[in-house]
């Protein structure tokens, strides 16, 4: 056998050799980046399991700047009680309030802005932190459906801060903030006086209404708050037993009355005029029936 026919016959034998040799490549890059990922861990847990207070809280604004917010929050969290009193406590509680509220965890984000707030009165950053501690409750305030109790605290805290920082930039926006939450009130408490009325509780309905007329009188659902009032108190006074029926269709007349001298042109005046005049036809007859017995 020629020299020429031994080279041919022994290349597929070193062709066999890629595949493996291309499968050991790939794992020795898959362990390179195992191993770089590994080693960025290790000094975050080396820097976390130091000891050293300084270099935790470097690290930890150094985390910050980069957005790592999770990982700058634990860092705070280490050294919070050793920097206590010190110029840098300021800086640090700061940002890590605004790391809570990076994270998205607003009721947390709201307690602590809310303490820097309180605790470094002379800070540049108190103004910025009271308003963050109202906005995070904002934050927090869901559909007008639900509990509006972070609602309320939102308003309270904007107007707590219009009070203590008049000439803020930020004054126009919590006025518009405030309205915009006073208005999802109104929309609850509209709510649950309509839900009385569907079903049938219209005592509760008419006192639900008033609490929203004394509450919101500048609502701009007064006009059907009104007309809903009247037609809850006559299907109430309809419902009533004998004892109690002229008292409460004569409220009704009032209540009616109230509403045209209100709005003599809505679309509603024709049916309330029409319960009005139900109401009174009611009242004769009941007296009658009283004489007669």
């Amino acid at each position: 056998m020629s020299k020429l026919s031994s080279y041919f016959i022994h290349f597929p034998t070193y062709s066999y050799l890629c595949p493996p040799m291309k499968k050991t490549f790939g794992w020795l890059a898959l362990s390179s980046l195992l191993f770089l990922v590994g080693a960025c861990k290790s000094e975050y847990e080396r820097i976390r399991t130091s000891g050293n207070a300084e270099l935790v809280l470097n690290k930890a604004f150094e985390y910050y700047e980069k957005e790592e917010y999770q990982r700058a929050q634990s860092l705070f969290e280490l050294v919070m009680s050793n920097i206590k009193g010190t110029g840098k406590a300021e800086k640090a509680n700061f940002c890590y309030a605004y790391t809570h509220y990076h994270l998205k965890d607003f009721m947390l984000a709201a307690f602590y802005f809310r303490s820097f707030a309180n605790t470094f009165t002379g800070s540049e950053f108190r103004e910025e932190a009271a308003f963050m501690s109202a906005y995070s409750n904002y934050k927090q305030s869901p559909t007008y459906r639900l509990d509006q109790g972070n609602s309320e605290k939102a308003i309270e805290e904007f107007q707590l801060f219009v009070n203590l920082f008049p000439k803020s930039p930020r004054v126009a926006e919590c006025n518009k903030l405030i309205d915009e939450l006073r208005r999802k009130l109104e929309n609850k408490a509209f709510s649950e006086g309509e839900l009385y009325y569907n079903l049938r509780q219209y005592q509760s309905a008419v006192i639900s209404f008033d609490n929203l007329l004394r509450d919101y009188p500048e609502s701009p659902d007064v006009e059907r708050v009104r007309y809903l009032i009247a037609k809850a108190n006559f299907l109430l006074s309809e419902n009533s037993i004998v004892e109690k029926k002229i008292d409460r269709y004569n409220e009704t007349t009032t209540r009616c009355d109230d509403f045209l001298e209100k709005y003599p042109n809505s679309k509603y005046a024709k049916e309330l005029r029409d319960i009005r005049k139900k109401s009174e036809q009611a009242i004769k007859d009941l007296r009658k029936r009283l004489k007669s017995t």
